[in-house]
């Protein structure tokens, strides 16, 4: 970021905001899309901005990210970023959920986290098929040992070996799980 922008940018500049707290200013983060931007096809990147008013962030979205070249992510502090922004550029506003923090910085880290483990060679990939939302469904029930934990049991189908028997459980566990969550259980 440093080579892009001069401390000076930021700070000791009267800015109006017409707003009640701080906004970020446009010409530094411009700059830097313009240098970012020059050297990627437009079709194999996207700009993300976090932001509480934009659609909520989900698999499919960390799916189509993980599918492309550049990711660039635009954090915004405080009040945000001057709202020219998506008029200039093609961003894409994805929210973490129906709250506010002071900065993009942390729901920044969960998108990446979201996308980065969904690019190939980053995790086996059996390892992600059985998950939430690469299906219809929440994720089963997981345990470890020991069997009995403070009289708490594993379920007994878990420990009798029959793969077949433990696929339904998971299934109908996976079922039951997103139902009572989510108030919609696949079919």
């Amino acid at each position: 970021m440093e080579r892009f922008a001069e401390i000076g940018d930021f700070i000791n500049q009267p800015v109006r905001t017409y707003s009640t707290g701080m906004v970020l200013r446009l010409a530094p983060i411009a700059r830097v899309l313009d240098e970012l931007l020059s050297d990627s096809a437009p079709e194999r990147r996207a700009i993300v901005v976090p932001s509480p008013a934009g659609q909520p962030f989900t698999q499919s979205a960390a799916r189509r990210l993980a599918s492309l070249g550049h990711v660039i992510f635009v954090c915004g502090h405080y009040e945000g970023i001057d709202d020219r922004l998506g008029s200039l550029y093609p961003i894409e506003e994805y929210s973490l959920g129906d709250f506010v923090v002071t900065g993009g910085e942390i729901p920044t880290l969960a998108f990446m986290d979201a996308t980065v483990r969904l690019v190939e060679g980053v995790l086996d990939p059996a390892s992600r098929e059985p998950e939430s939302f690469t299906g219809e469904a929440l994720d089963y029930p997981c345990y470890t040992r020991p069997a009995v934990f403070r009289g708490v049991a594993v379920p007994e189908v878990l420990l009798s070996g029959n793969h077949a028997a433990i696929a339904a459980w998971r299934r109908e566990e996976s079922r039951r799980r997103t139902a009572a969550r989510r108030g919609n259980a696949p079919g």
